[in-house]
């Protein structure tokens, strides 16, 4: 198991990386085939509403024919065809159709780890295993910023696709031969997704898992690389190394929360401060967008530090799921989580075009980042009044 939990490490970093490399590649992708702002959050949005679109299936699924096929199967197809289609991209649109494809191969990777510790391990462990999961994936985005920058200056962005292409399917291939399905309990009843949304406690953590990750993955996926570079003339070394720091910071905020809720007693206290600090941060870029290169890095990287309740969120969702609908309630979880970043990254493409032309150079992302800032505020308040768990 644990080789195949490592294999399903390893598919969720490249997650990771998939959501978050458009942002380093876009001065190159804007050269090469025109591919501007916008087109790269709509590629991006389709990443993200693909990916959320394929949750209630692979929920199915999971609590079907089990993990292994599920995230082989979909990783091999989704995510190594849409690899090697980005890397024959010729216009904008194929970069959409690859994107797409590769949210699709993506969608099973987390949630069938996930769904193993549930079935595998103790409901006391799960919270400390997830954010462990989510802390060692997260690295793909530090893959994604300044080590993808430089490889697609060394060897080009189409061989690094390709390179991509090659890695992805044979993590596929690994997932298929090692990871082991865990055993079901016999008579175990087949629950289904409207069971799930009967658990009235889920309503209210519905709102908060779908804009806590939206405004950083739309960020750390996106944005910060348009912003850097028309508001502070940033180099693409410079965007690589701002989102590094970002990446990083998104890591160790992961594995900061995962035994918080236990020492503090509290999972929802320790989710209600972490965001409130983040929306701070949030309104910092609203309020001051022109303070310079090194303050809008340290704003992002307190977004991505204390923006990194995913797994914290979900763990408290999970407390309310009995075993039997483990698979599909939390990639209904997941659903709102992906699905409120390809919402977040439609609609700050749209915003981002209805602010053309604009008065000054920083409008635009000010109109974006308030945005997001509105849409965290609104999940926070509905958040408030959740039904807490402790520890």
């Amino acid at each position: 198991m644990s080789r195949g939990i490592a294999l399903l490490g390893l598919a969720y970093v490249l997650s990771q990386f998939f959501r978050a490399f458009l942002a380093v590649l876009s001065p190159a992708l804007r050269n090469d085939i025109g591919a501007g702002p916008e087109d790269l959050a709509f590629a991006s949005g389709l990443w993200f509403f693909a990916f959320a679109a394929m949750q209630l299936p692979v929920g199915w699924a999971l609590d079907t024919i089990g993990p292994r096929r599920t995230a082989a199967s979909l990783l091999l197809v989704g995510g190594g065809g849409g690899a090697a289609i980005f890397a024959m991209a010729t216009s904008p649109l194929h970069i959409g159709v690859a994107m797409a494809l590769i949210g699709v191969g993506c969608a099973p990777v987390l949630m069938a780890a996930y769904y193993i510790f549930a079935r595998e391990y103790p409901p006391t462990r799960f919270v400390v295993l997830a954010s462990v999961m989510v802390g060692v994936g997260t690295s793909g985005n530090l893959v994604a910023s300044y080590p993808m920058a430089i490889a697609a200056e060394t060897i080009g962005w189409r061989a690094s696709l390709w390179g991509l292409c090659a890695i992805t399917s044979l993590t596929a291939l690994g997932i298929w031969i090692v990871v082991r399905d865990p055993a079901t309990p016999e008579g175990e009843t087949r629950g289904s997704l409207l069971t799930v949304f009967k658990i009235k406690a889920l309503w209210f953590i519905f709102p908060i898992m779908a804009v806590s990750y939206a405004q950083v993955g739309a960020l750390r996926g996106l944005w910060i690389g348009p912003y850097f570079e028309d508001v502070f003339s940033a180099s693409a070394h410079q965007i690589g190394l701002a989102t590094l720091l970002m990446g990083a910071a998104m890591v160790a905020g992961t594995f900061a929360y995962g035994p918080l809720d236990r020492i503090i007693g509290s999972t929802k206290w320790v989710v209600i401060v972490g965001t409130g600090i983040n929306l701070a941060a949030l309104c910092g870029l609203v309020l001051f967008p022109v303070s310079g290169l090194a303050f809008a890095t340290i704003l992002m990287a307190a977004i991505g530090f204390f923006g990194a309740t995913y797994a914290i969120i979900i763990s408290h969702g999970r407390s309310f799921l009995p075993p039997n609908l483990i698979g599909r309630g939390m990639t209904l979880l997941n659903l709102c989580s992906i699905g409120g970043v390809g919402v977040a990254q439609f609609l700050s493409g749209r915003a981002y075009t209805a602010s053309q032309p604009a008065a000054t150079v920083q409008a635009p992302y000010v109109v974006i980042f308030t945005l997001f800032a509105v849409l965290m505020s609104a999940g926070l308040f509905v958040y408030l009044f959740s039904r807490d768990t402790t520890h």
